[in-house]
């Protein structure tokens, strides 16, 4: 079953900082269509949530990512935001992705308080529904590749960082499809993760013009690692920005 969005209720909430609304603005108001072309299927039960935690860093406001360890057999090497698999025990997409954050990067979850869901989004290559969890950092907690089988690195990267249009451009893949794109902190972002942060971004009203004539290859160290030749059916499904998606815990 799909979900839509839904905000916890600002009574049960701590002061957010100013600068969290526009945030709380598109976890209220975004369409899965503002984010995606794709949105589940009917009925769909392959569930996932991934965590968007925002907090006060050391450079300003920052997001938490992760980068997937080159051995895994899905999605190696890639950027992700914590998270995966809804498990039967757990009591929703917010306690999933907080669960999943906790065991890849050790944070503390008692120092994340999740503001809210946005609707689903639609993976068809892992055929997956995700949740994107929207969730304020209150009190930051240290954060490390706890499961280096499964994440190679933990990185808290600065929103003016991801908004530099120096750090930004267009990301071109041998089978034709193209995407937006990230370089921030050793880490070079494309794909389902790329494609949120793009456009919640710009929802929040804090992209700044940037040169989407820059085209920039993936480069050899993420086309190494993906699964080679690119299978027809997946070739023309990279035609969308969200659809690569890096998913943390995915044990499709």
């Amino acid at each position: 079953m799909s979900a839509g969005a839904e905000l916890a209720d600002p009574r049960d909430l701590p002061d957010l900082p100013a600068w969290f609304e526009p945030l709380l603005q598109v976890a209220g108001t975004a369409r899965a269509e503002d984010i995606s072309r794709f949105v589940p299927p009917p009925g769909h039960h392959r569930r996932s949530a991934v965590l968007l935690l925002f907090g006060d860093g050391p450079a300003g406001p920052d997001v938490l990512l992760t980068e997937r360890a080159a051995g895994l057999r899905a999605h190696p090497g890639q950027v992700a935001f914590p998270g995966g698999r809804i498990e039967p025990s757990d009591a929703g997409p917010g306690a999933a992705a907080v669960r999943e954050a906790r065991e890849e990067t050790g944070l503390d979850p008692g120092g994340v308080v999740v503001v809210g869901t946005m609707e689903d989004l639609y993976l068809p290559v892992s055929d997956f529904a995700v949740t994107p969890v929207l969730a304020w950092w209150q009190e930051p907690s240290p954060v490390d590749a706890v499961d280096t089988a499964e994440v190679a690195r933990a990185v808290r990267v600065p929103v003016a960082e991801l908004v530099d249009p120096a750090n930004r451009f267009v990301v071109t893949h041998p089978s034709g499809y193209v995407g937006p794109g990230f370089e921030v902190r050793g880490l070079f972002v494309w794909g389902f993760t790329a494609g949120i942060l793009d456009r919640v971004l710009a929802l929040a009203g804090w992209e700044r013009p940037w040169s989407h004539d820059r085209l920039e290859p993936l480069p050899a160290r993420v086309l190494d690692a993906l699964p080679a030749p690119v299978p027809e059916t997946l070739e023309k499904r990279l035609e969308d920005t969200l659809v690569q998606e890096p998913l943390a815990g995915d044990a499709s």
